[in-house]
């Protein structure tokens, strides 16, 4: 109950698919440069913004999982979700520090993007399967004859 009737249930419902489209393109973005030797600047800083949405989406997530179980991450309802989520951020991090610091060249860079944006992948899985498995394990709905109001879908939590 605390879950759907919080407020950032639905701004994680909504922070999921924006920064899933941002992975997308940046994904788009990083692969053509690699391959065609164009657009370095749009690469780069399409990665920056992947982790910017990153970054707010794992914030917004830690204060939904403090309303809905009490504790700002590590809860057991998302603990493997939660440490696979502190690698995605860590190799985000780590690719703004190459980056801004200058001491990774654009081959370290981008392969600590693909590194990130696979552990990006792996992590999202996690949870759309934590929500799928949410879906099966709710309540059957009530029976056609008594007029039942149904319960909204569940959200996903935090997909770094």
């Amino acid at each position: 109950m605390r879950r759907d009737s919080s407020k950032w249930t639905l701004v994680q419902g909504l922070l999921a698919p924006v920064q899933f489209l941002i992975f997308g393109v940046s994904l788009y973005l990083v692969i053509d440069y690699l391959n065609t030797g164009r657009n370095y600047e749009w690469a780069v800083w399409s990665v920056v913004v992947k982790t910017i949405a990153l970054y707010t989406i794992m914030i917004t997530g830690a204060i939904w999982e403090k309303v809905v179980f009490g504790q700002y991450l590590f809860h057991d309802s998302f603990f493997w979700e939660d440490v696979f989520s502190m690698l995605v951020i860590v190799l985000h991090s780590l690719y703004l520090f190459g980056l801004f610091t200058g001491i990774a060249d654009e081959g370290v860079l981008f392969a600590t993007a693909l590194a990130a944006y696979a552990a990006y992948v792996i992590n999202a899985g996690q949870f759309v399967w934590k929500l799928r498995q949410a879906r099966l394990s709710a309540p059957a709905a009530a029976p056609a004859e008594s007029p039942a109001v149904e319960a909204p879908e569940p959200l996903v939590a935090q997909a770094a």
